[in-house]
């Protein structure tokens, strides 16, 4: 009898975390390197908010200064921010007022400073990618020999996992949402991020089913995931819990690439 399991990802955030604040102790006490965060945006939404206020607070825990910027100039703040010596990350936390100026935007952060590796020449992997990948190894699954299906090709998830995971060696088949969903019903590992709420609906879900929900909308000021009701009510299917899944990874993701560029300083300062 197949049995639902819950993909967590907080116990795993958790357990990265801890190695972090450590890197953070080494990298302030050895090298006198204090990592900072800034991130940029021209928006005034609550949910943006939410996600801005939950990665400062990540950073706090684990020493790292983190900067938020609400300014209306996204490009020229991006600029001056990439020439500070203390800023060694930078988050243009999307989307922008003007969505035509996100290309830009985007290559204008300074690749080894682009810690959501977002710019086409960024020095890191994009954070959400990343995260989905800890999560399903965290839980034990491997991919390989399964049919799996990414639906949604925006630039913060899913054109970066498929990418990704074509690099890898896997063959993800990508849905945009005007194709016909009822086929993900043929696919073992659905990973959707459409920020379309309930999009995906039971009949589109096989049983044993692996599903990642990675869709990010405002309903009536509460986040919510791609996900149908009825697909978390099923006991036959491994799912992301509504609040707990990739989220807290994709944080922990964007964290690591700050450290990592912070380590990269430090070994340029050790030569």
């Amino acid at each position: 009898m197949i049995e639902m399991k819950i993909l967590t990802g907080t116990d795993l955030a958790s357990f990265i975390k801890e190695r972090q604040a450590k890197q953070v102790r080494a990298l302030r006490q050895a090298w006198h390197i204090q990592p900072r965060l800034a991130i940029v945006t021209n928006t005034d939404n609550p949910v943006i908010e939410t996600y801005m206020r939950l990665k400062h607070n990540y950073g706090a825990d684990i020493l790292i200064d983190t900067e938020i910027h609400h300014v209306e100039d996204v490009l020229e703040t991006v600029q001056q921010l990439n020439v500070r010596e203390d800023v060694q990350g930078i988050i243009v936390q999307l989307p922008l007022k003007d969505p035509t100026q996100t290309d830009e935007v985007l290559a204008a952060v300074a690749p080894e400073k682009d810690v959501d590796g977002l710019n086409p020449r960024s020095s890191f992997e994009a954070a959400t990618p990343t995260a989905i990948n800890w999560l399903l190894s965290g839980h034990g699954i491997d991919l390989s020999k399964k049919r799996i299906a990414v639906v949604g090709h925006g630039r913060l998830v899913g054109a970066p996992l498929v990418d990704m995971w074509r690099r890898s060696g896997l063959e993800p088949v990508v849905f945009d949402m005007g194709d016909d969903l009822a086929r993900l019903v043929n696919f073992e590992v659905i990973v959707t991020a459409t920020g379309s709420p309930g999009v995906i609906s039971s009949d589109m879900v096989q049983p044993g089913a692996i599903v990642v929900d990675a869709g990010t909308a405002s309903d009536k000021g509460k986040i919510v995931g791609d996900v149908a009701k009825e697909v978390r009510d099923r006991q036959d299917v491994s799912i992301t819990p509504e609040k707990g899944g990739v989220g807290p990874l994709t944080v922990a993701a964007l964290f690591d690439n700050l450290i990592n560029a912070c380590l990269a300083i430090a070994n340029r300062q050790k030569q």
